[in-house]
């Protein structure tokens, strides 16, 4: 497996593995998280433009994709019952998604974000246990609720290369 930046080319192929990854997370008691058309394709087209919109491929085949950057997430500002371990700058994955029975390709995305910045932060919805699963065996670390822009909430983790906090 490796990982590489989409292009507008990649775009049809990518918008299906967030169909796939909508009907499994509704299959699995989640249906609420990825709702009303999310993730739009423009919001997907605005982040390969952006170099922000990545792709997981083996043996030439597009199995996950995800969006990373290393920047401020202006959600991650407020944390509720909790908090992060540190504020230093790092780096956010969002919107990932698999479509492969290969076992361990979350887990890869998520080591190649780390390497890539050394402190990493995401949230992920209560209902998506699939995830919440992968986050806690890749070592991260509950730290407490964030509030998307709609307002609902989100369980934030955060993990540090160093396992110093």
């Amino acid at each position: 497996m490796n990982i590489t930046q989409a292009t507008l080319a990649d775009l049809e192929q990518i918008m299906r593995l967030y169909e796939h990854a909508k009907a499994f997370m509704a299959a699995n008691g989640n249906g609420g998280q990825w709702a009303e058309g999310y993730p739009q394709r423009e919001l997907i087209a605005a982040g390969i433009d952006q170099g922000k919109c990545y792709l997981c491929v083996d043996e030439d085949e597009i199995i996950a994709t995800f969006y990373f950057a290393v920047e401020p997430e202006p959600t991650y500002k407020r944390i509720d019952a909790g908090q992060w371990l540190n504020e230093a700058p790092y780096g956010v994955l969002h919107r990932l998604a698999v479509h492969s029975d290969k076992r361990g390709i979350a887990g890869f995305c998520l080591d190649w974000c780390m390497a890539q910045c050394g402190n990493m932060r995401i949230d992920t919805h209560s209902n998506n246990l699939p995830m919440r699963r992968v986050l806690e065996k890749n070592g991260y670390q509950y730290c407490g609720i964030i509030y998307v822009r709609d307002g609902s909430e989100r369980l934030a983790f955060q993990k540090l290369a160093d396992s110093s906090v």
